[in-house]
């Protein structure tokens, strides 16, 4: 695939300009740290983080450049075993798509796209936020007039989100107060390290889940678009409200969903989808479009050093029941795939390999251009009008609101260009065949009976996820999915035959990385260990 078309070379050069800055702010942070055999990075006092403009600065390397999308993605049903001839002989970082795609513990890398780096970039993150936060209160208490309230709210919603995307990958998924005390979670970090070799402890799932609310709601009260030079590459409003909804989906508190997702939204979120009715003129255009920070849809864009956009054409791959569910398939309103992605779906290699759609391409930020080295970067649309409508949707339903839902449906629907307008008929209609491949068994021992969906409620529930499932790909979040529903995956292995995740198998959370259990952390159960789970019912 090509790195940048010449239409969108000055746009390319623009943005990595961005990229390159990222990188030299982390480097500096990185210079003045010292290490932790836990978390890696440990901010110290002997960087001077005395102004505003100074703090603003740091305050671009809170978020992480790690992309957890490879883990995801792979642990599950978006990508299958092709059992293909390889065109090229194994790389290092295939050996680590062949123990991610088996749901075992990860040991062949720590590089790009393994758990070892989202973990570390994660909690480096993590570090900046707090010592921004360290160095914001610092300054409040030597000048009282100063105005830092945008500073502070960026500063507590990226410590937010880090911990976020750490929980839900290391960890189980949140099911109710009570069975989440039960389950471990990850370190919340809410303090800058100066010391090495600081003993961390795994709080629950219930516990880490409440911090990151309560710097969530801190940082809403606080956060806006002032002295952002480009919003869209830090949390805006628009992007602090679609996190909420996202978070408060995961927590099922669904009338909150609701209140932050119509923030998000604005009053007729019609005019600001996608417009798939551009002529796109090569897959490049494509995937400039889903990083662009004119486009309304596009809530806020984060940068990662990423190899996923090598993924395609090697074992794994968007290919058959994956393909077919998902961007390849029929729904309730089209036949074949969505209108929207004609001519959009490019083939990678030889039919073998599956489809490939341009969202997830690589931009390679040459350093040397005659050795051809440099940093390889996927740039992630981390949030969107279009997932964030679906949020709402999914609220809708279980609040009994199902007229308005099918109306967020709808326009979800509208926008992909499909050519029938949904109803409720068609929906229920479409998602009612247990023998379909768009109705996967929800199984609630993964949520309390206070979140059990009804009969009626239940082909809404489908519809949401098969459009959630299209509109994330190459995202990650199917994964999520999953595991929230308890949703069970078969899986062909060459060569190992048949395997399949249970809704209670403990490899539902990503173990830990090898040299953090080796340091002392407690590492994720693998055998006999039951999940805490509610009373057991299947839907279907």
């Amino acid at each position: 695939m090509s790195v940048f078309g010449c239409a969108n070379k000055s746009r390319f050069v623009q943005f990595i300009s961005t990229l390159t800055y990222w990188h030299i702010s982390t480097f500096i942070l990185l210079f003045f740290t010292s290490c932790d055999q836990f978390l890696d990075t440990l901010p110290d006092n002997r960087t001077s983080i005395d102004t505003q403009q100074k703090i603003s600065q740091l305050l671009v390397a809170a978020y992480p450049d790690a992309n957890y999308a490879v883990l995801a993605e792979l642990s599950s049903d978006n990508f299958v075993d092709n059992n293909a001839i390889l065109p090229v002989k194994l790389a290092p970082f295939e050996r680590m798509h062949d123990e991610i795609f088996s749901w075992s513990d990860v040991t062949s890398s720590t590089q790009q796209d393994s758990p070892s780096y989202v973990w570390e970039r994660c909690y480096a993150a993590i570090a900046t936020a707090n010592q921004a936060l360290k160095a914001i209160k610092e300054l409040e208490e030597t000048d009282p007039k100063i105005d830092l309230a945008t500073q502070k709210g960026e500063a507590l919603l990226c410590r937010a989100y880090s911990h976020f995307i750490l929980v839900n990958i290391f960890s189980h998924t949140y099911k109710d107060e009570i069975a989440s005390k039960n389950d471990k979670g990850i370190p919340y970090i809410t303090e800058p390290e100066t010391k090495v070799s600081v003993q961390y402890i795994r709080e629950s799932v219930q516990s880490v889940y409440a911090k990151i609310q309560q710097d969530l709601e801190d940082g809403l009260s606080l956060i806006t678009n002032q002295n952002l030079v480009v919003p869209k590459y830090h949390f805006n409003k628009q992007a602090a409200a679609a996190f909420a909804a996202r978070f408060y989906l995961y927590k099922r508190d669904y009338p909150n969903v609701v209140k932050y997702a119509n923030q998000a939204l604005s009053a007729n979120p019609a005019t600001i989808l996608r417009d798939w009715s551009i002529n796109y003129d090569n897959s490049d255009a494509i995937t400039y479009d889903y990083i662009s920070k004119d486009n309304a849809c596009n809530f806020m864009i984060l940068p990662t050093s990423s190899l996923f956009g090598r993924i395609y054409g090697t074992r794994y791959g968007h290919n058959g029941e994956a393909m077919y569910g998902s961007t390849y398939g029929p729904g309730p309103t089209w036949t074949n795939s969505l209108p929207c992605f004609d001519g959009k779906l490019y083939i990678v290699g030889q039919q073998d390999y599956g489809v490939f759609f341009p969202k997830a391409s690589e931009m390679f930020e040459y350093t040397d251009k005659v050795a051809g080295i440099g940093y390889t970067h996927i740039v992630r649309a981390e949030f969107t009008a279009e997932e964030t409508l679906l949020c709402r949707a999914e609220a809708l339903v279980y609040l009994n609101r199902i007229s308005e839902a099918v109306n967020d449906l709808q326009m979800w629907n509208q926008s992909h260009l499909a050519p029938k307008a949904l109803t409720e008929s068609l929906i229920q209609n479409f998602y009612r065949s247990t023998d379909s491949i768009f109705v996967n068994p929800l199984n609630n021992r993964m949520i309390s009976q206070s979140f059990a969906i009804s009969s009626n409620q239940l082909p809404f529930i489908h519809c949401v996820l098969h459009f959630r499932r299209i509109e994330t790909m190459f995202d990650g979040y199917r994964w999520f999915d999953i595991k929230r529903y308890g949703i069970e995956i078969e899986r062909k292995i060459a060569g190992k035959g048949t395997d399949i995740l249970k809704y209670d198998d403990p490899r539902r959370a990503i173990q830990l990385p090898q040299e953090v259990i080796t340091a002392g952390m407690e590492a994720n159960a693998r055998k006999s260990t039951p999940v805490s789970t509610g009373s057991y019912k299947k839907w279907k």
